[in-house]
């Protein structure tokens, strides 16, 4: 099964992963309007928000979240995503998406 992630508000287009494919894998500086650093959940660097079905986070990352995003319910990493359907995804408190937008 393939998911479509697209980047609403940007000249981004959207891609399609094999479902459960990391995005770090998959985005470059050239397709994707999200930044990554660590790549393994303890940075923030790639905080998102995003719209669609997901799982919830794990502890470690749900931690982090309350520190980074507060009261911000689809605030996640993207190097912690579980891609399994279609999301839309933006960069953290973009002024097309601010933080508390859900």
């Amino acid at each position: 099964m393939s998911c479509k992630i697209s980047f609403p508000d940007t000249d981004h287009a959207a891609v399609t992963i094999a479902d459960h494919t990391p995005l770090a894998d998959t985005l470059t500086v050239q397709n994707s309007p999200i930044l990554f650093g660590c790549r393994t959940g303890i940075c923030g660097t790639c905080l998102v928000t995003v719209t669609g079905d997901v799982a919830p986070p794990d502890a470690e990352e749900q931690e982090l979240l309350e520190v980074l995003a507060p009261d911000c319910p689809n605030a996640r990493l993207a190097c912690q995503l579980d891609i399994t359907h279609d999301l839309k995804i933006c960069p953290y408190g973009s002024p097309d998406n601010p933080p508390n937008s859900v």
